[in-house]
């Protein structure tokens, strides 16, 4: 089973080529959504990696795949800019996933 990434930048695909993970960089919604399907339709990829800024090109996709398939597990991980999420994400997340503030 192999990890797979789709990346915005070519620095994050160099970090996970010199570990081992093979991937590609894109940078429009369409070749996103290409290397995406191709990724999901590939029996041999068990996980995908796609940095934060892609995944927002086409969160419905990324919602679909990960309702419809057990394989391959989706993970959104930053780039060399972070997550470019505000720091109460964790809370705000977990508040609108079961309404409890913490």
């Amino acid at each position: 089973m192999k990890i797979y990434l789709i990346s915005d930048n070519i620095d994050t695909q160099i970090g996970m080529r010199l570990a081992g993970i093979e991937g590609v960089v894109v940078h429009q919604r369409e070749e996103f959504v290409r290397a995406l399907s191709e990724a999901v339709e590939n029996k041999e990829i068990g996980i995908i990696l796609i940095t934060v800024k892609l995944s927002g090109l086409a969160p419905e996709l990324i919602s679909e795949i990960k309702l419809k398939y057990k394989k391959p597990l989706i993970v959104e991980i930053p780039d060399r800019h972070g997550m470019g999420k505000s720091e109460d994400f964790i809370t705000r997340y977990v508040k609108e996933a079961i309404g409890l503030k913490l």
